[in-house]
């Protein structure tokens, strides 16, 4: 009998590493692998004449442009073609846009593929933790919140390491192998996704009717307030805001993908122990500490536990929400992550604007952590408001 049971506790852990290993592979490749690696790359294709710098900046406009449109089709998609195909060819769309770009056909060229990438990392965002939320058992639900979002970390580490060193080899080449690689993940994830339905069909915004989703969704996009200064401009604030040179900026931003690719699974393991609602608070008090820590100590332990923190946080953060739309939306789950996925994205394009004119302005970077914090700390009163299960 005994051996029955550890049978049976060994195959749904089995499964439950599938799972999560599905969700993973398409946050690595559609949010860490398009959007993080691609940034690296951006430099060397101006210096090889390929863009011009205001071309570049419309490039990256138009990605995330493409991820927002992907973030409200996913569901749609979803809905019509099949879950599972839609997250495949989600899948084969971005890695297709890696090698296409090895070619160099110029702005119109690489804005066609930029946004198709751009549409497949949003669908992939919105479909692939909602499906792996509905497969799961609910005792593995926590952690396989947060290992979805470790592909994020994982992309981050994978671009600090991989682009560099490939840049030797030449631009083309780069896309090139990013584009292989991407493939030989799509074969890996090919028969791990589960077999879900998808939602039961409504319309994308009937859940905006009920307070809790708006609330979800306004604290959600708060917290994108509070990770923008670090995603954006920790590297800049390292090495020329503080003087530290080119390699300390490079080395914290690795200590930032690492810490991105651990938090996700330690966040939501949290949630399965306390319970969601106190893991979310941990969380967004330590959001809070990570936006605040650069405005009052820079010395080399305040900017690695700011570093720590805000990478474990700026994608801890995100499954942990997506655990709230499970508890918020019930079954309208998926089509209430699609929306607050694409509020993230628009609150994270406005604030990086306005992030970028107060520095232009100030000429300082610290302004921009401030605003940061202000997110952080709104984002607290917003989510206290959130109706959890009676465990939670």
């Amino acid at each position: 009998m005994r051996s029955g049971r550890q049978l049976a506790i060994t195959k749904e852990g089995q499964g439950a590493a599938r799972l999560m290993l599905a969700g993973a592979s398409a946050t690595f490749l559609g949010v860490g692998m398009q959007r993080f690696a691609y940034s690296l790359l951006l430099p060397a294709m101006i210096g090889a004449g390929w863009l011009g710098a205001g071309a570049a900046g419309a490039l990256g406009a138009a990605n995330l442009g493409g991820y927002l449109a992907g973030a409200l089709l996913g569901p749609p998609l979803g809905q019509k073609f099949g879950l599972i195909p839609a997250l495949r060819a989600a899948m084969l769309a971005a890695a297709g846009s890696f090698v296409l770009c090895a070619v160099d056909g110029g702005f119109l060229w690489f804005c066609f593929w930029r946004v198709l990438a751009g549409i497949a990392g949003g669908a992939l965002m919105v479909l692939a933790g909602p499906a792996v939320q509905a497969a799961i058992a609910p005792r593995w639900r926590g952690l396989a919140a947060g290992f979805t979002f470790t592909g994020v970390g994982s992309g981050i580490v994978f671009g600090a390491l991989a682009v560099p060193l490939l840049l030797h080899v030449g631009l083309a080449a780069t896309w090139a192998v990013l584009g292989a690689a991407a493939f030989l993940l799509c074969a890996m994830a090919w028969r791990l996704w589960p077999a879900v339905a998808p939602a039961p069909r409504r319309a994308l915004f009937s859940g905006l009717r009920h307070g809790a989703s708006l609330r979800l969704i306004a604290a959600y996009a708060m917290a994108a307030v509070a990770a923008t200064p670090h995603m954006l401009w920790w590297p800049d604030f390292i090495t020329r805001g503080l003087a530290r040179g080119t390699n300390a900026g490079s080395a914290f931003w690795l200590l930032f993908g690492v810490s991105a690719a651990a938090g996700p699974a330690l966040w939501g393991r949290l949630a399965d122990f306390l319970g969601l609602r106190w893991a979310l608070v941990l969380a967004l008090l330590a959001q809070v500490i990570d936006t605040a820590l650069p405005l009052f100590a820079r010395g080399l332990p305040a900017l690695s536990l700011s570093t720590i923190v805000a990478g474990a946080t700026a994608t801890g953060v995100s499954g942990l929400f997506l655990l709230c739309t499970r508890s918020v939306g019930g079954e309208g789950a998926p089509a209430l992550w699609s929306l607050a996925t694409a509020a993230y994205g628009a609150a994270q394009t406005l604030i990086g604007f306005v992030l970028a004119c107060l520095y232009a302005t100030t000429g300082s970077h610290l302004p921009l952590f401030e605003i940061g914090l202000g997110g952080a700390i709104l984002t607290l009163p917003l989510a206290h408001g959130l109706h959890f299960p009676t465990r939670d």
